[in-house]
């Protein structure tokens, strides 16, 4: 009679981890250049922008405000200009911006930028879980 002993390790656990530490390394990669892509679109000028291209910034504070933030438990990022820091002069500028029942012209820069950056977006997930 012959017996064997055979160990097994399963790292189905470790690969899961590995794969979520490597989604959130590259969320954060890609809403970091949404952000600086959004935010070199927008030039600080006195005059305003052609209807269609992204807004001019008198000031420059349009450009400081555009924030992000990576939510990690439930893998989604958050871009764009913060309410808090320039009111609602960001969201007035996209297509679906609305304030106090007034209709802008579009000055859209969050949409165009994420179209910029869509096809680095693969190639940040490529080969990032050993």
């Amino acid at each position: 009679m012959i017996g064997i002993h055979v160990k097994t390790r399963s790292y189905a656990e470790l690969a899961r981890k590995r794969a979520k530490d490597a989604t959130f390394r590259n969320l954060n990669h890609a809403a970091a250049s949404l952000r600086l892509t959004a935010q070199r679109s927008l030039r600080k000028r006195k005059r305003p922008s052609a209807p269609g291209q992204p807004p001019s910034s008198f000031t420059g504070r349009l450009r400081k405000s555009i924030l992000y933030a990576v939510d990690r438990p439930r893998d989604y990022a958050v871009i764009g200009p913060s309410r808090n820091l320039i009111g609602p002069a960001g969201q007035e500028h996209e297509p679906w911006g609305r304030v106090r029942r007034e209709t802008f012209v579009p000055r859209p820069f969050m949409g165009p930028a994420l179209e910029k950056i869509r096809p680095r977006l693969a190639r940040l997930w490529a080969g990032s879980v050993r």
